[in-house]
C-alpha cells in the first residue's frame, strides 16, 4: 500500500510540474492534435493498406496484436479502477474529455507504442520516427489532463510488450 502511495505522489509531483509549464497553452494546442493522431481510425487505416497490399503478415500481427491489446486494456481498466485526474485533484479539469472513466493504463499511449513496434519490425528506418511519435502520444495525455504520468508508462509497456511477444509468435 505504502509502494501505491508513493507511486501516487510521485504522478501528482510530475503532473503538477508539466501543468506549470511556462509554454502550456501552446503545448495544450499541440498535444490536442497529437492525442488525436493515436485517437485509433488511422490504425484501422493502415492495417487495411496492408491487407490491400497482400502483406498477410503485418495484416494478422497487426490484428492479433491490437486485439490481446485492446482485451489487457479494458481488463486493467476496470480492474484498476484509477481516478482520471480530474476526479483525483479537487478543482482540476481537464482540456479534454476522456472517452471512458478510468486512467489506468493510457489506451492512446498503449496503441501507439504497439503501432511503432509493429510498423518498425516492417520499416525499421522509420523506427527513428515512430517512437519520438509514440512518446509524445504519452505525454500530450499528461498534458491534456487526461492521464498521470505513470499510466503512460503502464501503456508504453503494455503496448510495445504485446507487439513483441505477438511477433514472437507468428
Amino acid at each position: 500500500m505504502r509502494l501505491l502511495q508513493n507511486i501516487h505522489q510521485f504522478d501528482l509531483m510530475t503532473f503538477d510540474w508539466c501543468l506549470r509549464s511556462k509554454h502550456r497553452e501552446r503545448a495544450v494546442a499541440l498535444s490536442r492534435y497529437v492525442s488525436r493522431s493515436a485517437d485509433g481510425p488511422l490504425y484501422v487505416v493502415i492495417g487495411a493498406v496492408f491487407l490491400v497490399l497482400n502483406n498477410w503478415h503485418m495484416a494478422k500481427l497487426m490484428a492479433l496484436a491490437f486485439l490481446i491489446e485492446r482485451a489487457l486494456y479494458f481488463i486493467f481498466k476496470s480492474s484498476f479502477r484509477r481516478n482520471r485526474p480530474a476526479v483525483a485533484i479537487p478543482g482540476f479539469k481537464s482540456e479534454v474529455i476522456p472517452s471512458d472513466q478510468f486512467s489506468f493504463p493510457s489506451g492512446h499511449t498503449s496503441g501507439a507504442f504497439l503501432m511503432a513496434c509493429a510498423l518498425s519490425f516492417a520499416f525499421p528506418w522509420l523506427a527513428w520516427v515512430l517512437y519520438p511519435w509514440a512518446c509524445t502520444v504519452g505525454m500530450a495525455r499528461v498534458m491534456l489532463g487526461v492521464h498521470f504520468p505513470t499510466d503512460v508508462l503502464a501503456g508504453a509497456f503494455l503496448g510495445h510488450s504485446i507487439c513483441l511477444l505477438v511477433l514472437s509468435i507468428i
